[in-house]
């Protein structure tokens, strides 16, 4: 039988279901956008860039990932989306052509204890099957190898329905689990100094606890000094054993004090309870100074830090446990996984192998997997978070990156975009917002947005490649070949910070003399040591203000006038040119609106579908009631206040009625740091990344310290505000204050005073000094990376 010939010779019409080839956003208005429509390609790179608070963020997480997200959620039953968090549809018209989306945002990994590398990648979850099956001695299942499981076991009575009789039978069970039973799977353990808490030459009727708090006098003093067990006019020193176990270690004990029922408890876990339970970051600070204190964290000396008890560290494959496995570098255990040779167990070690291959392609094979997540910087984190995408099979998804080159020195840049692109080859739609212009470099599409930050940006100013960006004539194609010179002449110090035999992870024996008075930058490859240096080395009571890449925490009711402290004095201004009390102008206090209680929206909870938030009718999102809007400062009520940018504030207390010296030296700082844009009153949850950074710093520059260490300040940065970031730099050395810098930004190496170069390579590989000296003597030395990479950035 003969097939037929086909004949038509015209062109085959595109299939319909491939002309999908657009993400179309049409109206989007979340957060300072104003009405942007605009066409993504799919497939293809794009990046978003723009000032810090142009609404890159707000377009791309906001919008675009945050529907795909909502889309997705809507496809299972409301059963299982009531187990869902609830997500609210973005402020769009039209959103069509959307996949998949999967974010690899900076956001820190959580800071639980028990949280690590291998935890957060499932690493350790392979390792503790392996050491199940291989192991020896065979100690149990993989739950034998986890410092989550406690060890427990137990026997009693039950009763069982059977037959339609009730049956007593005794049953008994245990659970062989790896936990360390001291430390619970913690690998410290905290140990409070007792000389910190009371004074042992003083009774208790003379003043001997210094706790805060614990004042004579007060119910805290008085469940101690009159409950009975101790003589309250006897000092410390000279109490019994068992008066001494009562007032530290007593169990929680029904008494009446003055008449009233109280539970009368040991000093050392009512101050864990009471104090160390909490998290450090929202305790007030004297709390805080106490806690730090009187608080020692040690290694646990029961499994010597590794989390795990006897049992767990005594089986081991080729003589190594499983804790040893999780303390090599994963470059060293990705070598040894792959010199087992066990058919039995053959598919394991290639979906391991996998795993810790993918750490070293993405330049992380210097971490080690029981290195605790809270630790990764947010660049780190955001590079562990990719681990799990690397090599998935998921084609025509959408990725989205955000700022994925944060603390990754020029070297490992050009690795980092390898790995974009690869996803890219592969079918998949990648957005990323992005600075740094060797990754701009690599896009297919650029979008930029702008023209300013807060209010002034939320507008589509470019569409277009690479190439039509660097003629578009907006901020961002005008700075994009911008390139700093080096310095040619550098500051004298006036002092040398002497830091001497520095072992702390990676480093060996590093010594260094860091000049003072001068702007010294710290650099070299990921991983090299520099923060183990810089924050981990540097002698306490230096007169050293730390400002690192922590999150800033705070609710949707935080905002930069209540984090930088500049309300206090606002509200006290207020109050008295109005005689009432500061508490009314508060929006968390007295002052607020009873309907929203100082909300200024009314949040609606509708179960599994997203909650909705309207604007509360009675105060109209003033947040607060209406006498205390009756209330002016130099003809403006507080909520008007709160509604002024950073620019406007600062004159308005500059001079006039309203002048005031607090409150404009707070302001002051905020301009310094290049936040003249934002409003007083904006939430913290809508800050940018960038923002809440340089928030940080202005709050962090109001401290008496000599030393100012930065952690990348130029994270979030765009290259227009690099600029006015190092002048800010400028302004505080020549005000006689030392500035210490970890960066991998070239134009800040370029205006160092000093540069010290850690590496040559990272983790085990690094760990040493490879340069000291001045910016124009690297440049023309080009012996260590940072120093090729310098010299091609300015061009010699």
């Amino acid at each position: 039988m003969s097939k037929a010939k086909r004949t038509d010779t015209r062109s085959p019409e595109v299939h319909v279901a491939d002309s999908h080839d657009l993400i179309r956003v049409h109206g989007a208005r979340e957060n300072n956008l104003k009405d942007v429509s605009i066409e993504i390609p799919k497939r293809r790179l794009t990046v978003f860039t723009g000032v810090s608070g142009s609404g890159k963020s707000s377009l791309v997480f906001d919008t675009i990932a945050a529907e795909s997200q909502r889309l997705i959620n809507e496809t299972y039953s409301a059963f299982v989306q009531g187990f869902m968090p609830t997500l609210a549809r973005p402020e769009v018209d039209v959103l069509e052509g959307l996949t998949t989306a999967i974010t690899v945002d900076q956001q820190r990994m959580g800071g639980d204890p028990r949280s690590t590398v291998g935890t957060a990648t499932d690493a350790n979850a392979m390792l503790r099957i392996l050491f199940s099956r291989l192991g020896r001695p065979h100690i149990g299942s993989p739950k034998a190898f986890s410092f989550n499981v406690a060890s427990i076991s137990g026997a009693g009575a039950v009763t069982v329905e059977r037959g339609g009789k009730t049956v007593k039978e005794r049953r008994s069970f245990s659970i062989t689990g790896g936990m360390c039973p001291r430390c619970e799977g913690r690998g410290a353990v905290t140990d409070l100094d007792l000389t910190q808490l009371y004074d042992d030459a003083k009774s208790l009727a003379e003043g001997a606890l210094t706790v805060p708090g614990y004042k004579a006098g007060g119910w805290n003093h008085r469940l101690y000094s009159e409950s009975g067990f101790y003589d309250p006019d006897k000092p410390i020193r000279t109490y019994t054993k068992k008066e001494l176990h009562d007032f530290l270690h007593r169990e929680p004990t029904r008494m009446k004090i003055a008449g009233i029922n109280m539970t009368y408890e040991g000093l050392i876990p009512r101050i864990q309870k009471s104090m160390l339970a909490k998290d450090k970051e929202a305790m007030q600070p004297h709390i805080r100074e106490f806690v730090d204190r009187a608080v020692t964290f040690t290694t646990c000396p029961e499994c010597d830090g590794t989390r795990l008890n006897e049992g767990a560290r005594s089986s081991k494959i080729k003589r190594i446990s499983i804790a040893d496995a999780c303390a090599m570098q994963i470059s060293d255990l990705a070598a040894w996984v792959r010199g087992l040779d066990e058919p039995s167990v053959a598919p394991l070690l290639a979906k391991l192998q996998h795993t810790l291959d993918s750490f070293t392609e993405i330049g992380l094979g210097y971490l080690s997997l029981d290195r605790p997540a809270g630790t990764l910087s947010g660049g780190e984190a955001q590079r562990v978070k990719m681990i799990r995408h690397l090599g998935s099979s998921l084609t025509d998804t959408t990725y989205v990156f955000d700022e994925p080159t944060t603390g990754l020195h020029p070297h490992d840049i050009q690795r980092m975009n390898d790995l974009l692109l690869r996803l890219r080859d592969k079918g998949n739609t990648v957005l990323v917002v992005e600075h740094k212009p060797e990754m701009i470099a690599i896009a297919d599409h650029v979008v930029d947005l702008g023209p300013g930050a807060g209010t002034a940006g939320g507008t589509v100013c470019f569409e277009g490649t690479i190439e039509g960006l660097r003629t578009a004539g907006t901020i961002t194609g005008r700075h994009l070949d911008d390139r700093a010179a080096v310095k040619e002449k550098v500051r004298t110090p006036t002092g040398r910070l002497s830091i001497r035999g520095a072992r702390r992870h990676n480093l060996r024996d590093v010594d260094v003399d860091i000049p003072l008075g001068v702007l010294a930058v710290v650099t070299g490859v990921a991983g090299s040591g520099k923060s183990s240096l810089v924050h981990g080395s540097i002698p306490a009571g230096a007169g050293v203000v730390s400002v690192d890449q922590g999150a800033i925490r705070g609710s949707r009711r935080s905002n930069p006038a209540t984090y930088t402290g500049l309300l206090d004095p606002i509200r006290k201004a207020f109050a008295k040119a109005n005689g009432v009390k500061p508490a009314l102008f508060s929006a968390n206090s007295e002052g607020a609106c009873p309907t929203c209680n100082g909300a200024g929206v009314v949040y609606t909870d509708l179960a599994m579908m997203a909650g909705v938030a309207t604007t509360c009718e009675e105060c109209e999102g003033k947040r607060y009631e209406a006498s205390v809007l009756d209330h002016h400062l130099g003809g403006r009520d507080i909520s008007e206040v709160l509604a002024m940018s950073v620019t406007e504030a600062e004159e308005f207390f500059g001079d006039g009625e309203a002048r005031t010296p607090a409150a404009h030296r707070i302001l002051q700082r905020l301009a310094d740091v290049g936040l003249g844009y934002v409003s007083l009153g904006q939430p913290l949850t809508t800050l940018s990344g960038g923002e809440r950074q340089r928030l940080k710093l202005a709050t962090h520059m109001a401290e008496k310290g000599g030393v100012y260490v930065l952690d990348e300040p130029t994270a979030g940065l765009h290259l227009a505000d690099v600029e006015q970031l190092l002048g800010l730099l400028d302004r505080l050395v020549d005000s006689g204050k030392s500035v210490i810098v970890v960066e991998h930004h070239q134009a800040v190496m370029a205006h160092a005073d000093w540069i010290i170069d850690l590496g040559p390579g990272a983790g085990h590989d690094g760990g040493t000094i490879v340069f000291e000296g001045t910016p124009a003597d690297l440049v023309a030395a080009r012996s260590t990376l940072t120093g090729e990479h310098l010299a091609a950035y300015v061009g010699t």
